[in-house]
C-alpha cells in the first residue's frame, strides 16, 4: 500500500544523535537551500516563456522557503559557535606542568595543575613542563641510550679541549642537568634557554679549569663540578632564565690523544716514585720508632742509675757521719764494734784461716775446720 512507503511524521522530526549527524544535517540543509534557489529560478524562467502569470513569482529571485532555511543555518552556526566558545573556556593542566596565561599577549598569571578557566579569544595558555630534568652534553653526544649507552665523541673537540692554569691542554667532557623553576621567565626572559645554558656552561667550565693546574684538574673533579655549578647558577639567575641547575657532572677528564703516550709514561714514573716513597716511609716507620724507644730506655736507665748512685752515696755519707759522731764519743768501743762487724761479714767467706802470733816468726797451723777435711776424717 502507498502509506507503507511513506516515512512517519515522528521519524521526520527526529533530532541528530551526535555532532556527526548535526554536521550531516547542516550540509543537507545547505544543499536543499541551493537546490531550492536553482528550482525557483528555473520555474520563473519557464513562466516567462509560457505566459505572464509566471513572471510575477520569478521576479523576486528568492524562493518562498529561502528565509526559513537561512534562519536555520544561522541558528546552527550560532549554536556551534557558542559550543566552541564554552569548550575553549576551560583547559586542563597536567601534574608536573604549569600554565602561563597570556591576556592579549601579556603575562597574566601562572595556572596550577587541574581544570582552569580562561577568557575565550582573549586569553592564551602556554603549558610548561617543570618536572622533566633537561640535559646538555659537552664533548660528546648520546647516540643510543639504554642499559649499554653508546656515545659519539667525533667532531666535538672544540667543546671539550681547553687550557689549564699551567698552559696545558686538557680534554674535559661533562653534562649539565637542569629543571624549570619559573615558567614565565623561562618563556619570556631568554630567547633560547637551552642555548643559553650551553653557552654559560662552557664559559664557566673553561674559567674554572683555566684557574687550576693540569694535575689538580685531573685529581679534583668534585671541586671543579661544585665551582662550575655555582658560577653557572649565578649567571643564569642574572639572566632571569627561570631554570635551576640540578647537577654538573664531569664524565671524563683526560689529556688529548696526541700526548696520551707521554702522559702515561709520566704517570708510570710517578707511580714508581710513589711506590719507592711508600717503601722508604715504611722502613722509616719500622726502624726509627724502635731506635727512639731503645734510646729512651737507655736514657731512663741511666737516669735511674744516676739517682741510685746519688742516693747510695748520700746514704753512705750519712752513715759515715753518724759513725764518726759515735766514734768521737767512744773511740775504743766503736773501734772494737767495727772490727767485730767486719769479721762477721768476712769470716763466712774464708775457706782457710791462719792465726799468726805476733811473737812467733813462723805460721802456726791450727785445726782445719773446713767441711771437706772433717768429712774425710770421719
Amino acid at each position: 500500500m502507498a502509506w507503507q512507503d511513506e516515512q512517519p511524521q515522528w521519524g521526520k522530526n527526529k533530532r541528530p544523535a551526535g555532532p556527526e549527524d548535526l554536521i550531516v544535517a547542516f550540509l543537507k540543509k545547505i544543499k536543499e537551500m541551493f537546490d531550492g534557489i536553482g528550482g525557483g529560478q528555473g520555474s520563473g524562467q519557464g513562466g516567462d516563456k509560457n505566459g505572464g502569470g509566471g513572471s510575477g513569482s520569478g521576479s523576486t529571485g528568492m524562493p518562498p522557503g529561502m528565509w526559513g532555511g537561512l534562519g536555520k543555518i544561522a541558528l546552527i552556526i550560532g549554536v556551534l559557535f557558542v559550543v566552541n566558545i564554552v569548550y575553549s573556556s576551560f583547559y586542563t593542566i597536567q601534574p608536573g606542568e604549569r600554565g602561563v596565561v597570556l591576556r592579549l599577549g601579556k603575562y597574566n598569571k601562572t595556572a596550577s595543575p587541574g581544570l582552569n578557566f580562561m577568557v575565550p579569544m582573549i586569553d592564551q595558555v602556554v603549558k610548561v613542563d617543570i618536572e622533566t630534568v633537561r640535559k646538555e652534553e659537552f664533548g660528546y653526544r648520546t647516540k643510543v641510550p639504554g642499559q649499554k649507552t653508546i656515545y659519539d665523541k667525533r667532531g666535538y673537540d672544540m667543546e671539550s679541549l681547553m687550557l689549564t692554569g699551567d698552559k696545558n691542554v686538557i680534554d674535559v667532557e661533562w653534562i649539565v642537568q637542569y629543571k624549570v623553576n619559573d615558567p614565565a621567565r623561562f618563556i619570556f626572559m631568554v630567547h633560547s634557554v637551552p642555548q643559553a645554558v650551553r653557552d654559560v656552561s662552557e664559559a664557566a667550565m673553561r674559567r674554572v679549569v683555566g684557574n687550576r693546574d693540569f694535575d689538580y684538574a685531573l685529581s679534583n673533579r668534585d671541586v671543579i663540578e661544585a665551582s662550575t655549578e655555582r658560577e653557572l647558577q649565578a649567571a643564569l639567575d642574572d639572566y632571569e632564565s627561570g631554570v635551576e641547575i640540578v647537577t654538573v657532572k664531569l664524565q671524563d677528564v683526560n689529556p688529548p690523544d696526541a700526548v696520551k703516550p707521554a702522559f702515561n709514561e709520566v704517570n708510570e714514573a710517578d707511580q714508581d716514585m710513589k711506590r719507592l716513597v711508600n717503601e722508604a716511609e715504611s722502613t722509616y716507620n719500622r726502624i726509627i720508632p724502635r731506635a727512639r724507644g731503645e734510646a729512651k730506655k737507655i736514657y731512663e736507665e741511666s737516669e735511674g742509675y744516676a739517682v741510685e748512685r746519688v742516693n747510695l752515696a748520700k746514704g753512705e755519707t750519712s752513715r759515715f757521719l753518724a759513725l764518726l759522731e759515735e766514734y768521737s764519743r767512744a773511740k775504743d768501743v766503736t773501734r772494737k764494734r767495727l772490727y767485730l762487724e767486719t769479721m762477721q761479714d768476712v769470716l763466712p767467706s774464708v775457706s782457710q784461716m791462719y792465726v799468726i802470733d805476733k811473737d812467733q816468726r813462723g805460721i802456726l797451723p791450727l785445726l782445719n775446720l773446713t767441711g771437706s777435711n772433717v768429712a774425710g776424717r770421719k
